[in-house]
């Protein structure tokens, strides 16, 4: 890793120590970030994957309900119902904060409702049917919730890395290298004025006249 390109003073290896002391505290800062993001994209990586086996289910059981009662009363008579129905959701949308960034959060709420369609023309098959895509709506609003999350978490995962690399593999190195440079230099700098001392010492110390 190439040195910085300062001169080898004092003055500037004070400077250096403390601008690698910060590096390096940074550097921890955002490895145990990076730990915590981890953590937490792997946990709901976790769940989203166990909400989509939950929602294929239900849908499986969502369609096949809605064929049988396709059987019972026709595709057209059961558009007609649909459209008389009168749903009752209530969808809200918070924010969650965690590691700087926001994360909306989503809860779904079916409201007790009455009759969902009217008193004639449709089947048990027709009720079922509304109330299993009802109970399929709470499980994609958890499932939007947590691809929204993961993707969120693994674009800051990203950048949280690149900045870990830039700083343990550049910033750092180059500073360590710089200060070792600059170091030496006083040292060798410290050598020669000692030298030049003694030889001063050692010709004042001879005898006048020699």
């Amino acid at each position: 890793m190439a040195k910085l390109n300062i001169a080898p003073t004092k003055s500037n290896f004070l400077s250096m120590k403390r601008q690698l002391a910060f590096a390096e505290e940074g550097y921890d800062l955002l490895e145990q970030k990076r730990q915590i993001l981890i953590f937490e994209l792997m946990g709901r990586l976790a769940r989203a994957d166990e909400v989509e086996l939950k929602v294929a289910e239900s849908l499986h059981r969502a369609h096949a309900a809605l064929g049988e009662a396709t059987l019972d009363i026709g595709s057209e008579a059961l558009d007609r119902a649909a459209l008389g129905a009168n749903p009752n959701f209530e969808l809200k949308l918070a924010a969650q904060h965690l590691m700087g960034l926001t994360i909306p959060r989503v809860t779904f709420r079916a409201n007790p409702a009455g009759v969902p369609f009217g008193v004639g023309g449709t089947s048990a098959n027709t009720d079922l049917a509304r109330r299993r895509f009802v109970e399929l709506l709470p499980l994609l609003a958890e499932l939007a919730e947590l691809q929204n999350a993961v993707l969120q978490l693994a674009r800051e995962l990203r950048k949280t890395q690149r900045r870990c690399n830039a700083l343990s593999k550049i910033f750092i190195p180059s500073y360590r290298e710089t200060l070792a440079y600059i170091a030496g230099t006083l040292e060798e700098r410290e050598r020669e004025s000692l030298n030049i001392l003694k030889i001063i010492r050692d010709r004042l110390a001879e005898p006048a006249g020699r």
